[in-house]
């Protein structure tokens, strides 16, 4: 029985990136506004080849950026996202592929975002437009051709950056081989816009806001606190929760008397370390953007739309994830061009996909074609389907049952 190939051991060094801030010229929106001169900051690792034919997208999440792996240092307050992905012997090899990680339009980590300077000099704040995840690929395929890259070898991505990578892939078949979807959905849900709603309240209710044009005073600090702290209750699973924290109180506190839960010193902790290194604005934008994700728009409908994908579609879902749930992702995998629906098995929720990278690396080596890896030695909740014809194979079967699409598209 085949198996993956290893992964390259923790000794190989980390490459270092090449790190651009480049001009992509005008986006315009859809929801008809129009930003002049736009600039991405993108990450990069290895060369395009002769062929053209070796690049990978690499898509972060919500607050993520486009370094994906190193350590924390001066000017980079987090590690990479993905540590191990990149590097030699690993599933993305800079000798063999040339890797791209940009920062999403709207982001505050080097791309045009609302405190980003606008044509007066002074930062858009409220007159920065509102995006879509539709508007963010769009900047992303201006940034490529800027790059010299026609086509992509895969585009990856999880969460947010799952969102872009599907509508990658629907947006532009032409250029899109593989594309490989973790944690995410063909369409924003009526759950997921429910959580994300009190966190835009928190943000905007706090009167530090000041309706977006905040700079550059300390802003709605208290506000994205909240805002994390409630996100990041959605990314842990219930049980997570539980086994960790119990109903404990923080060590050397008591509840009874005024002091915090374990879970609330928790929370807390991450709620105040994004609002040392992101952008309260940013973080709006960006949200609504998750919000407005539909593939389906403007194109028939969800299932239509998932039959314009081309590409070899790889699907992943997390089997304890309360946001972004396996049934969403199995609507995804009724593409046709669906090769394989698989599980990632794991305590922690939606953060799994950054959690558990052995699990996703080995999907990213199949999905790649980077390991020996074969339907007969599946691992335990993926699905693989064998085509003579391409990438254009029937529904993918799974165990997650499809949550009910309507003749509108919605959920």
């Amino acid at each position: 029985m085949n198996s993956p190939a290893p992964l390259a051991p923790a000794t190989v060094p980390v490459p270092a990136a090449r790190v651009r801030s480049l001009e992509i010229g005008d986006i315009t929106c859809e929801a008809g506004q129009t930003l002049r001169n736009a600039r991405m900051s993108v990450h990069t690792w290895g060369r395009l080849n002769e062929a053209g034919d070796n690049a990978v997208l690499v898509l972060h999440a919500l607050t993520g950026d486009g370094y994906v792996v190193g350590e924390a240092g001066p000017g980079q307050p987090t590690p990479g996202w993905w540590p191990g992905l990149i590097g030699e012997g690993r599933v993305l090899d800079p000798d063999e592929h040339f890797i791209i990680a940009p920062n999403v339009l709207g982001g505050c980590r080097g791309s045009t975002g609302p405190s980003s300077p606008a044509s007066d000099g002074r930062p858009y704040g409220s007159s920065f437009p509102r995006l879509t995840i539709r508007d963010q690929v769009a900047a992303e395929a201006a940034l490529l051709d800027v790059l010299g890259v026609d086509t992509l070898a895969a585009v990856v991505g999880g969460s947010m950056g799952g969102m872009r990578a599907l509508e990658w892939a629907t947006t532009y078949p032409g250029r899109v081989r593989r594309c490989i979807a973790f944690a995410t959905s063909a369409i924003a849900t009526a759950d997921q816009i429910g959580w994300a709603t009190p966190q835009l309240y928190a943000i905007r209710g706090d009167a530090g806001f000041v309706g977006g044009d905040y700079y550059p005073g300390p802003g709605p600090r208290n506000g994205l606190e909240v805002a994390r702290q409630i996100a990041h209750a959605t990314y842990r699973s219930a049980e997570n929760f539980d086994d960790r924290f119990g109903a404990a109180p923080q060590l050397g506190e008591e509840p009874s008397v005024g002091g915090r839960y374990a879970v609330q010193s928790y929370l807390q902790h991450h709620g105040r370390t994004l609002v040392r290194r992101f952008d309260a604005n940013s973080y709006v934008v960006l949200t609504d953007s998750m919000n407005s994700h539909d593939i389906g728009r403007g194109r028939g409908g969800v299932e239509t739309a998932l039959c314009r994908i081309t590409a070899e579609l790889t699907v992943a879902v997390v089997d304890s994830d309360r946001l972004f749930t396996p049934a969403d992702g199995a609507v995804i995998a009724q593409a046709p061009a669906c090769r394989e629906l698989t599980t990632i098995e794991s305590p922690y929720g939606h953060d799994a996909f950054l959690i558990e990278t052995h699990q996703v690396f080995d999907i990213l080596a199949r999905a790649l074609g980077s390991s020996s890896a074969r339907p007969d030695a599946s691992p335990t909740g993926t699905t693989f389907i064998e085509s003579t014809e391409g990438p254009h194979v029937p529904p993918v079967a799974c165990t997650a049952v499809p949550r009910r699409l309507q003749a509108s598209g919605l959920w």
